[in-house]
């Protein structure tokens, strides 16, 4: 597992999206840390710098892998901070390993409750469009993740002021992950349910998520986690897309400090 721990003070321990890395956390964690705060980010197991195994990319071994993380650096009294599938894996890490570690947890743009449309989600994403990647990442997912970045940064919205320089990190963080990893990640964010892990947040939780969000609509995920998890607060960012953390840079921040000191 490859990680970086930045700085000293109160731990805030970052869960990445699906296909980045713990780099898609810099804005949050230079700012965190120039605050007094200890930033922790992780690439996950398939993701990133960390090894590429043939087996466990399933979300019970990405949270017992956090678990691990938190564990190796005796962890205490974290603000755990997930966005997208790092927000399934935060929800996970709790349900599946307590709180003794945790102090508050945040989603920004999370998939919890569950992305696809089932029995007990009759309001999902048809499964077709998570096949769909499937197929764009085994059949060039070079292309793929570089068409991807325009809809994930809202890049493809009428004025929207479009930045190549995130376009191509966007895809230099995907490509550095193992194929095979990120294909098998998209059943984890996709099809897992969250809802029991959200009913065991019994911490504070602040929710982020855009309004304009193409890859997780908003209806479907923020505000029905919202009203699952116990101490939750969620707030709406207006036209903002997915990849918030990097669009929004100054507002996130400004909220993860907040939430910090609240």
């Amino acid at each position: 597992m490859y990680y970086k721990d930045w700085g000293a003070g109160t731990p805030v321990v970052f869960s990445h999206g699906w296909p980045l890395s713990a780099d898609a956390w810099d804005p949050q964690m230079l700012f965190l840390a120039s605050q007094g705060y200890r930033v922790i980010a992780h690439d996950r197991r398939g993701h990133g710098r960390s090894g590429q195994p043939s087996q466990g990319n399933d979300m019970d071994t990405y949270a017992d892998d956090l678990a691990t993380v938190l564990d190796a650096l005796d962890v205490k009294g974290a603000m755990l901070v997930g966005h997208s599938t790092g927000g399934g894996e935060v929800a996970h890490y709790i349900g599946r390993h307590g709180e003794a570690r945790v102090a508050k947890a945040v989603l920004i743009g999370a998939v919890p409750p569950q992305m696809v449309k089932s029995a007990t989600n009759p309001n999902g994403l048809e499964m077709p469009v998570f096949d769909a990647i499937r197929a764009g990442v085994a059949a060039n997912r070079s292309q793929f993740y570089l068409d991807l970045a325009v809809p994930f940064f809202g890049f493809n919205r009428p004025n929207a002021k479009v930045s190549q320089g995130l376009i191509q990190d966007f895809w230099r963080q995907g490509m550095a992950g193992s194929i095979k990893g990120q294909y098998e990640c998209v059943k984890q964010f996709s099809e897992v349910d969250y809802t029991d892990d959200l009913k065991k947040i019994a911490v504070p939780t602040l929710i982020l998520h855009g309004d304009d969000d193409q890859i997780v609509p908003i209806d479907d995920s923020a505000k029905l986690s919202a009203k699952i998890v116990k101490n939750a607060t969620l707030k709406v960012y207006a036209g903002a897309p997915h990849g918030l953390c990097s669009t929004h840079v100054e507002q996130v921040n400004a909220d993860l400090l907040s939430f910090l000191k609240a």
